[in-house]
């Protein structure tokens, strides 16, 4: 594997960051997870807006998107793969111990590993931790995830991919590291930004291309829900077929069944889906 660190190409066992970046040291920085399959990536230019809003909401200079793409065609090009995830993560660069910003720049690293496919159906929890949508961070992309780590631990011990999250007011608000959306009496719904959600790229893309709606729902709108389904980078859209104890023998559904179709052909003709 060959890793992209501050304008250059290095096998991996020789790519290196300071011990002192503040990525590191703190969790001062933000990151990018973009789709590739077969050398191609999807939503590029939407991941890198992304990627710059999350800088700007940690007070981070912008990454220069020139430079960025720069590295992720590099990257891309250097490590074959059939299908693949490709991390772009940018940290407020080496800086003094503690919560102070150093003045040596911004560190960017752009890597490459392979993924696998997910299936058609998984399984989820709820857990007990509140995501707190007041937070200063709330709604970026940023590296701390030790909380997201935590979560989905449990999930894993539990026979499940995911760990779903509700807020401070006990509404329904977002995965581990996917979006999550509810059928309601044959209709669409999932948690609005204003829920402490990240606007996920491929939960943008859903909403657009299904006319789903953004609607505040509680936590416990798991239990009736008819339908659940997860997005995300590599899942794309993916059916729920159990919430904690409670199963959803027929997933995917005739609403996830058509979202899954929509977002699969709409993909497919668009590699690089701008803002509408």
């Amino acid at each position: 594997m060959r890793i992209w660190v501050d304008g250059e190409l290095y096998e991996a066992a020789e790519a290196r960051v300071s011990v002192l970046d503040h990525g590191l040291t703190v969790g001062d920085g933000v990151f990018e997870t973009v789709k590739v399959t077969e050398g191609e990536t999807f939503a590029l230019t939407r991941h890198l807006d992304r990627l710059a809003r999350s800088a700007r909401g940690l007070g981070l200079a912008e990454p220069d998107p020139d430079e960025v793409r720069r590295a992720c065609a590099a990257v891309v090009g250097a490590n074959p793969s059939s299908f693949a995830r490709l991390r772009v993560t940018y940290t407020g660069g080496p800086s003094p111990l503690g919560s102070d910003r150093g003045d040596a720049g911004p560190t960017l690293v752009v890597a490459l590993a392979d993924a696998p496919r997910r299936p058609d159906t998984t399984a989820v929890i709820t857990v007990p931790w509140p995501r707190n949508e007041r937070s200063a961070v709330s709604g970026l992309k940023t590296t701390s995830y030790a909380e997201n780590v935590v979560a989905l631990a449990r999930a894993h011990e539990r026979g499940a991919s995911e760990a779903l999250f509700g807020n401070t007011v006990g509404q329904l608000c977002e995965g581990t590291g996917s979006n999550v959306f509810v059928v309601l009496d044959g209709e669409l719904h999932t948690p609005p930004l204003s829920s402490g959600c990240l606007a996920g790229v491929t939960r943008a893309l859903t909403v657009e291309w299904t006319g789903a709606r953004e609607t505040d729902l509680p936590l416990d709108v798991l239990e009736r829900a008819e339908e659940v389904f997860l997005t995300s980078t590599t899942r794309d859209v993916q059916a729920v077929h159990r919430v904690d104890g409670r199963l959803l023998a027929e997933a995917p559904g005739p609403v996830t069944t058509k979202a899954m179709r929509i977002f699969e052909e709409r993909a497919a003709a668009d590699r690089d889906p701008r803002l509408p």
